[in-house]
């Protein structure tokens, strides 16, 4: 008999065992049992004189009658036209794509099963395309059993699950429901499946790590019922049943891990930051030339109280672009520096940590030029620390953080190295989550003082719907900020078929060209650079003309390109400027404060502008082949203007094919500017499992059955269960089971990449 945490080399042997591990980094019998069933093929329905429905699924059995060769018409190969005589009184159509790799087995007179969808070419005329099959034996008084397995697709591997020493067993396809898994070249789906039927033949009665009381209120059934119902059903309905007790599973064991990361960081010390009513925080707000939103209002209310308890804030402060998070984020690194402490704040990309730097400067005037002439009395000081700073400059910047002179450091992975030392870190601000990971947030974490723990805010203004962050950013606190700060203008998008209406492109350029002529600037943004490294090291020359290309532009158009093409063309009258992440530092960001001063009329770049650059005076974007980003950092880039006074306006060039699926996102957030009903979009269209990092980390462990977007009833009931039992059994010490189940059903290496996705 066998357990679930028996190892797969002692239930199944070591060759059957070792290509699990390869393929699918199975290791126990649990994790064998929770690779569930892609899909099931079914029986289907009988042929009656109705024909069937376009899209059914059908299985028939029947002699075939005709098997006839005929080249493809419009690509090389042939096909294999075959009619099955299933005594139903006609003939059912079958077409083989691959004919040559099929017609020695499917040949006329052979009696077969054939498995497949209906598809119909012409009203009246439907036919079964490519089908799984299976060459049966001749009937008989003693009906011989299947000792050769002839066929392919997936009657043919089930049929191999099946073979014994007497031949297969074709009682098997009498089930309803035939359990079709995910599979790779080297380990195919009827492998798994008779891996699956071993192991279920040996397996103990299991113990339910879940309490009888929560099952019945919830109407459960047993884990140990439903791990064998979802491999081996015998009606649609042990599916469905089977389906919600593991999919409840696999939300507890989410919120587990979250609610235990959670009760780690409530059971640190962090330093009280209660607010001053005559400190620089108040000041600040005293002095700003407009009113806060109500939103931020509450929000830095939030940050407020959580700063002035002695554990740790842990927030997520998310919001559209524009939104004003700067703002909150600012007062309460203020407040934290009333109380004599430092605040850090973590950028992603090097132009971003001196954006920051310059537009905390900006908003602050005296308050911030802590140590210089004509400060305020109670003035802090904001030094940038990034890995490309000079030498000198550097070593300055770490004397100010170790001595405290500067309140507040803004810096990119360098705040992170072993060279910074704070004199007394009291807050980590970290702007993008999706850019930082936890062991990236830790780090910085650790250089508080011994005994302490600095309080978290993170940012982001890639919209997170709600399940999302339950469920991904369960161990945060979240603050939302909906309303946009009176000032900020609409953005218009429209998609520039480029393939469609070539001229439109021509006007895309025009239009750059008219709201600079009446004092505005623009952004053209890239996907990618360019290949040629001679190019990669290219100045700026950010007024000055070049030659055009008279080749043909490649399928992306690199950034290096466009800019000559430009330059030397359509905007050969304007001032065009370069930028992008191979240039170096001290250029970058002379190339961003020419554009914020507006001696750059238009900006060429790639996204290293995604996020948190500032310049109101931009109005224009137009982003070149923009089928190559994402949704959500489309959305990104498209809030890179409208900061001003003036309406924006987005043009998205793209080659996408009419009606295609990019063609239908690109006109999705052309139509909508709400961040939160994109980021739905963006996580639909690149499939949630990519979300737990399925296809980043080389591993197809993600997760199996619950969704993320739809499933926010039961992740609301998981994520409470899993909050009480940690806050009464810290470890679950008390839960074996559960701990066990939260192990197993999600891989803890996916949830870390949760923190960085």
């Amino acid at each position: 008999m066998a357990t679930l945490s028996d190892r797969l080399d002692h239930v199944l042997g070591a060759k059957a065992a070792g290509s699990l591990a390869d393929a699918f980094d199975m290791r126990t019998v649990e994790d064998l049992l929770r690779h569930y069933p892609l899909r099931y093929a079914t029986q289907g329905q009988p042929l009656t004189e109705e024909a069937p429905e376009d899209g059914a699924h059908i299985t028939v059995i029947g002699r075939i009658t005709k098997a006839e060769l005929r080249p493809m018409r419009q690509r090389r190969g042939s096909l294999l036209k075959v009619v099955l005589d299933t005594g139903a009184g006609r003939g059912v159509d079958v077409t083989f794509f691959n004919g040559d790799k099929v017609k020695y087995a499917v040949r006329q007179g052979a009696r077969a099963m054939m498995s497949g969808t209906v598809t119909y070419w012409r009203p009246g005329q439907w036919n079964l395309s490519h089908p799984g099959y299976l060459i049966l034996p001749e009937p008989g008084d003693d009906e011989p059993a299947l000792t050769t397995v002839r066929g392919g697709g997936d009657l043919r591997g089930i049929a191999q699950s099946a073979k014994g020493s007497d031949g297969v067993d074709m009682s098997f396809f009498e089930r309803e429901y035939l359990p079709v898994y995910p599979a790779t070249a080297k380990v195919q789906s009827w492998e798994i499946l008779a891996c699956v039927r071993q192991v279920l033949d040996q397996l103990d009665p299991l113990s339910d790590p879940l309490p009888e009381e929560l099952r019945a209120e919830r109407a459960l059934m047993p884990v140990g019922e439903a791990l064998r119902l979802i491999h081996l059903p015998e009606h649609k309905t042990d599916i469905e049943r089977a389906r919600e007790r593991l999919r409840f599973d696999e939300a507890l064991a989410l919120q587990l891990v979250l609610a235990e990361r959670r009760h780690e960081v409530s059971a640190r010390v962090a330093p009280a930051c209660p607010p001053r009513p005559d400190g620089i925080a108040a000041a600040f707000e005293r002095r700003l030339p407009f009113d806060l939103t109500a939103g931020q209002r509450l929000v830095i209310d939030e940050i407020a109280a959580d700063l002035s308890r002695e554990q740790p804030m842990h927030r997520l402060l998310q919001g559209e672009v524009g939104s004003g998070k700067t703002i909150v984020a600012l007062h309460a690194m203020l407040q934290v520096v009333d109380t004599g402490r430092q605040c850090a704040l973590l950028a992603p990309t090097e132009v971003l940590a001196a954006q920051h730097y310059r537009s905390l400067r900006a908003m602050l005037g005296d308050l911030g030029q802590g140590g210089e002439l004509g400060a305020a009395e109670n003035a802090t000081r904001i030094t940038l620390v990034t890995g490309s700073m000079p030498v000198a400059a550097k070593r300055e910047a770490l004397l100010a953080a170790v001595t405290g002179e500067a309140g507040i450091l803004i810096g990119t992975h360098a705040l992170i190295q072993d060279a910074v030392e704070f004199f007394d870190l009291g807050m980590v601000v970290v702007d993008e989550q999706h850019r930082f990971g936890v062991e990236q947030r830790d780090a910085l974490r650790a250089k508080a003082k011994a005994g302490n723990s600095p309080h978290l805010l993170v940012m982001t203004a890639t919209p997170i719907p709600r399940t999302i962050a339950m469920t991904t950013l369960g161990d945060l606190e979240t603050s939302t900020l909906t309303e946009l700060p009176r000032g900020r203008s609409p953005i218009a998008s429209k998609v520039v078929p480029r393939r469609v209406h070539p001229n439109w492109v021509d006007r895309a350029w025009e239009r750059i060209t008219e709201e600079v002529g009446q004092g505005r600037q623009a952004y053209v943004v890239c996907s990618r650079i360019g290949d040629d490294e001679e190019g990669a090291g290219r100045s700026r020359g950010g007024k000055s003309k070049g030659s055009g290309t008279d080749k043909e532009p490649p399928s992306t158009q690199a950034v290096l390109d466009v800019f000559d093409r430009l330059r030397a063309g359509p905007l050969a009258a304007l001032r065009v400027g370069l930028l992008h992440g191979r240039l170096p530092s001290d250029e970058k960001d002379q190339v961003m404060r020419d554009f914020n001063a507006g001696e750059i009329d238009v900006l060429v770049c790639t996204t290293v502008v995604e996020v948190g650059v500032d310049v109101p005076n931009a109005t224009v974007m137009v982003i070149v082949d923009a089928d190559r980003f994402g949704v959500s950092q489309l959305h990104q880039l498209r809030g890179r203007i409208g900061r001003g006074k003036h309406p924006g306006l987005c043009l998205l060039i793209t080659d996408a094919a009419p009606g295609g699926p990019a063609m239908t996102r690109l006109e999705a957030v052309a139509g909508t500017t709400d961040g939160f009903e994109l980021s739905v979009l963006d996580l639909r269209q690149r499939r949630e499992g990519d979300v737990l990092g399925s296809a980043q980390s080389g591993t197809a462990r993600s997760l199996r059955l619950l969704s993320l977007l739809d499933d926010l009833e039961v992740i609301s009931t998981a994520q409470e269960l899993a909050r009480t039992l940690v806050a009464e059994d810290p470890g679950l010490t008390r839960h074996p089971g559960l701990a066990a189940m939260m192990h197993a059903a999600v891989d803890s290496e996916r949830l870390e990449y949760l923190a960085k996705s």
